[in-house]
């Protein structure tokens, strides 16, 4: 179950795969075409300030151009919208297509807060996943967006949808999407890579740094997650090892210029191009957060009252590891997949232990839950700050990547 603004949003289908029809091929080919080529229709009122040629023409016309990328299948879908596994013809590169339909504004707002949030960012790292590119496509035209270009009309009507809560942009029989071409990561996510391999003390050490030092990059550039979880991890094995990407920023928001007494500032108030996130003396876990979001088992009890910083996203970080050392995992109701994720126990139900602590402040949690468990005594501290009750007792993001590298290497 994923909760936001206090309601519970449709859990992601995850793994699998689906056959690409001919009709999702066609219409991806209308979208995917040669941005290179030269324009031979705009977008109504676009103003093309950064040079970017538009090669797409009005549906039913000849296309021109070749196809930039070729869907190859559907690897995930979900209220949220569809991914595809494509290949660039040009470089033969292997790409993750995400596309968004733009029909609603609760969609409008997940869709601009991950393209917020990954375009704020101007150097890359190597544990987040990387978008290459995001293009809008409405009735049979399309624009490459780029972070606050305020000189676009059609980048201004989304985030008026998403402000308003209401559709300024397109009609049901005109359907605008938004495409995000991003890295693949073949191997899956965290759930499908842990729980089809045996226990590797190794990887998890492994594991256990790359995420901590994600974490401390994304909070030092003002990008709060909000939404860990091991469905939101992906796993690359391009290099011959497995490196771990974050992935899915649709629930994160960019905190940078925000004011401290100011909750839930819009980033196309605060961030009108990008370097803005430049301020990294701010200290993040500063900023208060209101809107009660996320999975509810990664959670911290903070979130459950709607009153919370970027030490949220230590705690959904401390419950992953846990549950990654110790293989705890539970069957999800709606999708029906076993998942990573540690809980209490209740009678015959399990409780996420965020809410179970909200509960029961002074409820001690028995780290490791197994008898025989092979976390050692520095994991196991660690691990009991990043899941204190009170946010002010558990590491920021840059203790905690110290501590790991701390605690990884003696153990």
């Amino acid at each position: 179950m994923d909760i936001c603004h206090g309601k519970k949003r449709r859990r992601k289908v995850g793994g699998g795969s689906r056959t690409v029809t001919a009709r999702m091929k066609r219409e991806a080919a209308r979208v995917l075409r040669s941005l290179a080529a030269k324009n031979n229709g705009r977008m109504e009122d676009e103003d093309d300030d950064d040079g970017f040629a538009i090669g797409f023409l009005r549906s039913g016309a000849s296309l021109v151009g070749s196809p930039r990328y070729s869907l190859l299948r559907e690897v995930g879908r979900g209220s949220y919208g569809v991914v595809y596994e494509a290949v660039a013809r040009k470089t033969g590169a292997r790409v993750a297509v995400k596309r968004l339909q733009c029909d609603a504004p609760e969609n409008v707002e997940l869709a601009l807060a991950e393209f917020w949030a990954l375009t704020s960012l101007e150097n890359r790292h190597q544990n987040v996943v990387q978008l290459e590119e995001c293009v809008l496509q409405r009735n049979g035209l399309a624009q490459k967006m780029s972070h606050g270009n305020k000189r676009s009309r059609q980048y201004l009507r989304l985030v008026e949808m998403s402000l308003k809560g209401e559709r300024v942009l397109g009609y049901p029989e005109e359907p605008c999407y938004l495409w995000f071409v991003m890295e693949f990561c073949e191997a899956g996510d965290l759930n499908q890579y842990i729980l089809s391999r045996r226990p590797d003390p190794q990887t998890n050490k492994s594991f256990m740094r790359q995420l901590t030092s994600a974490i401390a990059f994304l909070h030092k550039n003002n990008i709060v997650h909000r939404d860990l979880k091991p469905d939101n991890i992906l796993i690359s094995q391009k290099s011959g090892t497995p490196v771990l990407k974050v992935a899915d920023f649709g629930l994160s928001k960019v905190c940078a210029g925000l004011n401290t007494k100011s909750n839930e500032e819009h980033p196309m108030v605060v961030s009108g191009s990008k370097g803005s996130n430049q301020n990294n003396t701010v200290n993040i876990n500063k900023f208060w957060l209101s809107s009660a979001c996320g999975s509810d088992f990664y959670m911290a009890p903070e979130v459950w009252e709607g009153h919370y910083t970027a030490k949220a996203d230590i705690f959904a970080l401390g419950i992953i590891i846990w549950a990654m050392i110790e293989r705890i995992t539970f069957i999800d109701a709606e999708s029906k997949r076993e998942l990573l994720g540690t809980y209490i126990r209740q009678g015959s139900e399990i409780v996420p232990v965020g809410e179970a602590l909200l509960e029961n402040p002074k409820m001690v949690l028995h780290i490791p839950q197994r008898a025989r468990s092979s976390m050692s005594e520095g994991v196991r501290n660690l691990l009991q700050d990043m899941l204190a009750v009170n946010p002010q007792d558990r590491p920021d993001a840059f203790q905690l990547e110290m501590r790991m590298d701390q605690v990884t290497c003696a153990a």
